[in-house]
């Protein structure tokens, strides 16, 4: 059996060789590969700070201080699951619908190969044609960790492609259940009173920072894993649900946010759901101070390693 294995930091120190997702080989024959480790590196649909198609090539290298083992489990993916990173998805930085459309089919390779992709973006419309290409019979679940819903219509006289509005175009392609559907840490100031109103009126579960705090973190996790249920889900995490006071290097950033270690507590709660797949997004190192949002999202991506392997 072919093992994929990290480099070791013990024989080869962090700082050298090639980087790569966790000092994962690179494999490119998805078949076999259980899991894969993808970059995204396209921002085409960013409207304030750009600077997140930047995003793979420095989580790779910060992702090299993500050691093997879960600190809590003991264990690690690696031993159990076949898994590599497979490089970067094809993009168009000059067209946004060339994009959409290379990213689609890339993933529906993914997708026919039974391997299940955690993605690295990237702005957080990539988590449309992601979406598009992982697409079966039936619309899936959606947890969305995040500062803002996503869930507007149009931008700038009716463009409707954005990293605001992915998951607007998701639900009505049913390529999302919006009764399975929950989002969590939305904050800060609206455009409108209505913003988050049509979400609602789709059945869209909306925990906003408010009301996590309100809840409690036991009781909001029960409501989550209620709402999402064990059909599939996909995991989508926008770096901009992180305070950035821990994740200053993002596009939209939204103060009052979660600390690092409060997403890695709600990550570790969801394990014994049923993940298709996941993406962190909207890193944009440009804006970045020392590399921490990197850091960050490496932390996060492996969280949700060990979450979707159920090893944590």
């Amino acid at each position: 059996m072919d093992q994929f294995k990290p480099l070791s930091s013990m024989t080869t120190p962090r700082f050298a060789d090639v980087a790569t997702f966790f000092r994962l080989p690179v494999e490119k024959n998805l078949s076999k590969l259980d899991y894969c480790i993808c970059g995204v590196p396209w921002d085409g649909g960013t409207t304030n700070r750009p600077g997140a198609r930047h995003g793979p090539r420095e989580i790779r290298n910060a992702s090299s201080l993500v050691r093997s083992y879960h600190p809590i489990s003991l264990k690690s993916p690696y031993d159990k699951f076949k898994i590599a990173d497979i490089g970067d998805c094809p993009v168009n930085p000059a067209d946004l619908n060339d994009s959409l459309k290379k990213i689609e089919a890339f993933y529906k390779k993914i997708s026919l190969n039974k391997t299940i992709p955690i993605s690295i973006g990237g702005d957080h419309l990539i988590s449309l044609p992601i979406l598009r290409g992982l697409k079966n019979n039936k619309p899936f679940g959606l947890f969305q960790f995040d500062s803002h819903s996503d869930t507007w219509d149009s931008y700038f006289g009716g463009f409707k492609y954005t990293h605001g509005t992915p998951f607007r175009r998701a639900i009505e392609e049913e390529l999302i259940d919006p009764n399975r559907y929950v989002i969590l840490g939305l904050r800060g100031s609206l455009y409108d009173p209505n913003d988050l109103k049509w979400a609602q009126d789709q059945g869209v579960t909306i925990i906003t920072i408010d009301d996590f705090y309100k809840l409690g973190f036991e009781n909001c996790i029960k409501k989550i894993i209620k709402v999402l249920d064990q059909q599939e889900v996909y995991f989508t995490f926008d770096i901009d649900g992180i305070d950035p006071t821990f994740a200053p290097g993002t596009g939209t950033p939204e103060v009052g946010g979660f600390s690092v270690r409060e997403a890695q507590l709600i990550i570790r709660s969801l394990k014994n759901l049923n993940f298709i797949g996941g993406d962190v997004v909207e890193v944009s190192p440009p804006f970045d101070l020392n590399n921490l949002t990197s850091h960050v999202a490496a932390t996060i991506a492996f969280e949700m390693l060990c979450t979707m392997t159920k090893l944590n």
